[in-house]
């Protein structure tokens, strides 16, 4: 299964965040990490007043379920200081999926595709640099 995560960071040193985080999913068992999209640097998208992103786009092969797959996701984020205090407020780390495979997941805390990927530049601009066909792909995702 294809999975697609954005990545991004705005604090502290961002692209040592995100280098780090790579590096901690090239080392989950049962996940293999297919492309990396180029880091960009945008401003931020909602929430209070703060430093621009470095963002980019991970694709992955794996076989984990999603919930579990998501788990993994905000462990790495926790492990790499990210603290939820306020909503779309500075991190150290964000890991989004936006898609798995051709699945709609509609579940508490879960949504895929990402609910706001398609309204967000700086999540399509890396994701169509790796995947150039994704948005046909997109467009047969049934959505619950």
């Amino acid at each position: 299964m294809y999975v697609y995560i954005a990545i991004g960071s705005n604090l502290g040193d961002r692209l040592e965040n995100i280098k780090s985080a790579i590096a901690e999913l090239k080392n989950v068992s049962g996940i293999t990490v297919e492309k990396i999209s180029s880091i960009i640097e945008t401003a931020p998208a909602g929430g209070p007043p703060q430093g621009k992103y470095l963002n980019g786009v991970i694709k992955i092969k794996t076989e984990i379920l999603p919930r579990a797959l998501l788990n993994i996701l905000q462990n790495i984020e926790h492990r790499l200081g990210r603290k939820r205090k306020i909503k779309n407020g500075p991190r150290t780390i964000d890991l989004d999926m936006l898609l798995y495979g051709d699945s709609s997941i509609n579940e508490p805390g879960l949504s895929v595709p990402h609910p706001r990927m398609l309204e967000r530049e700086f999540v399509m601009q890396p994701l169509l640099e790796i995947e150039s066909g994704i948005m046909e792909e997109i467009g047969k995702i049934k959505v619950k």
